[in-house]
């Protein structure tokens, strides 16, 4: 079983790679490739046909997957990219920033 420092939704900056400094959320996680989508980071043209009648198509730009250790969770406190660390709080997990322990 493969488990990833990220999660859907969650807010992450782009640490690495042609991206560097790009902020977004999560669209998609593949714990088996090891691989996130982030909302507006690693844009790649994409052909596509119509399918239907009266449907366009054209050259769209989409979001391309990326490996999860070039993203970091961002801290809205430290306003920066993080580590996280799991705290236990009336019984469940939760994560928080590691640096300023603030719930993410």
């Amino acid at each position: 079983m493969n488990k990833l420092h990220v999660k859907r939704d969650d807010t992450v900056i782009v640490i690495s790679g042609d991206d560097k400094g790009v902020k977004g959320k999560v669209i998609a996680v593949s714990p088996d490739e090891r691989k996130v989508i982030v909302e507006g980071a690693n844009m790649q043209t994409k052909h596509v046909k119509p399918r239907r009648q009266g449907e366009t198509g054209g050259i769209v730009k989409v979001e391309g997957a990326m490996y999860a250790d070039k993203v970091a969770v961002y801290c809205n406190e430290c306003k920066a990219g993080r580590r996280t660390k799991t705290v236990i709080e009336n019984g469940k997990k939760v994560r928080v920033c590691a640096k300023c322990g603030k719930k993410i």
